[in-house]
């Protein structure tokens, strides 16, 4: 019996542990990161993404002034990806966090670019 409960006890430990790892990558994604895609255009190389928090589900967007929707927005252990609607094409954004940086790839009909991101400090 006590082998039963030890063991029902570990595994509510590992899976309050796991949610809540999820939720800590989750909460330190919110806010401005400053990004850089390599191989593009210089208009496109840099620029700032932006994550909030609202009603419980994590939303985003490219771009400060002129904002760009990210669709189908995931936030995964670690994993971020998204959509964007980018001149009549769909750029498909994969990227993994490690505390204050991003680094992945942007999928296109033009071919596959490195994306790196720093997040900025909270003002």
């Amino acid at each position: 019996m006590k082998v039963k409960y030890l063991l029902t006890m570990i595994l509510a430990l590992t899976i309050f542990a796991v949610s809540a790892e999820n939720l800590k990558t989750a909460n330190d994604l919110i806010g401005t990161w400053k990004y850089t895609v390599s191989n593009v255009p210089p208009e496109y190389e840099t620029g700032f993404m932006t994550f909030e928090q609202k009603d419980d589900k994590t939303s985003g967007y490219l771009g400060q002034q002129e904002r760009m929707e990210m669709k189908e927005l995931t936030v995964d252990q670690g994993k971020v990806t998204f959509k964007l609607d980018f001149q009549g094409g769909i750029l498909t954004v994969t990227m993994t966090q490690d505390g204050d940086k991003l680094t992945g790839t942007i999928v296109s009909q033009d071919g596959e670019f490195p994306i790196t991101a720093t997040k900025e400090p909270a003002k």
